[in-house]
């Protein structure tokens, strides 16, 4: 691996074990991603996608294969060390923001910081930066409920990033949103790319959001085809 590299993946395979069939969710992906890759992941529903950016996350685990990141395989990670993988490395973006309607924009952009014990102040400076990075900052004081569909996805990345992740992996992050609030989040992260070095993972069935990353792939039947 050189030193470029984020990700290797090797021969991994993900199977469910039902009690009349098995079913292969996975089967012998080999990938590699560097640093700084913006990624689109296509397919249609069921090829994988999401147990794909599930895996990459340490959310899930595969039944044979390696998962490498900067040469540290997170499948062989203990319940502890996969959740300090995530806190430190990793920034996740569903489809349903999950924001706490209880409280404020910059409560929860702030909240995965005071989780993790982060002293109140710093939590909610760091919350303010990634808020002006994203252009919410002047909704910062606003209630979750108050907000539209697309400003709660950018509350969403917000929280994201408020770790200073390496990678964010975006799980159909445009799913609920209309074609201007969809374009808008893909030039977002677009934007972190170039401007932070982040690496972006984005499934997406929006072919035209696809094409605005740098790569595309696509998994058919729990394969990479192209």
């Amino acid at each position: 691996m050189n030193n470029n590299s984020l990700y290797y993946i090797e021969n991994l395979s993900k199977k469910i074990v039902l009690p009349y069939e098995e079913i292969e969710i996975l089967k012998d992906i080999n990938l590699k991603i560097s640093k700084g890759e913006q990624i689109a992941i296509v397919g249609a529903s069921g090829s994988g996608k999401t147990t794909l950016l599930h895996i990459l996350g340490g959310l899930d685990f595969p039944t044979k294969g390696k998962v490498l990141f900067k040469g540290v395989d997170i499948t062989k990670m203990t319940e502890k060390e996969r959740a300090n993988f995530r806190n430190k490395h990793v920034g996740f973006v569903f489809q349903f923001h999950h924001l706490l309607p209880e409280f404020n924009v910059i409560e929860n952009v702030a909240m995965p910081l005071l989780i993790a014990n982060t002293p109140k102040k710093i939590a909610y400076k760091k919350a303010q930066e990634v808020l002006e990075v994203i252009g919410m900052y002047r909704k910062k004081g606003q209630m979750v409920p108050t907000l539209s569909g697309g400003e709660r996805q950018l509350v969403a990345i917000a929280r994201a990033l408020v770790t200073s992740p390496e990678v964010i992996l975006a799980d159909e992050p445009t799913g609920n949103l209309d074609y201007q609030n969809a374009i808008n989040i893909a030039t977002i992260f677009k934007k972190l790319n170039k401007e932070m070095g982040i690496t972006i993972l984005m499934v997406t069935h929006n072919l035209e959001l696809a094409s605005m990353m740098t790569h595309t792939l696509v998994l058919k039947d729990g394969m990479i085809v192209c």
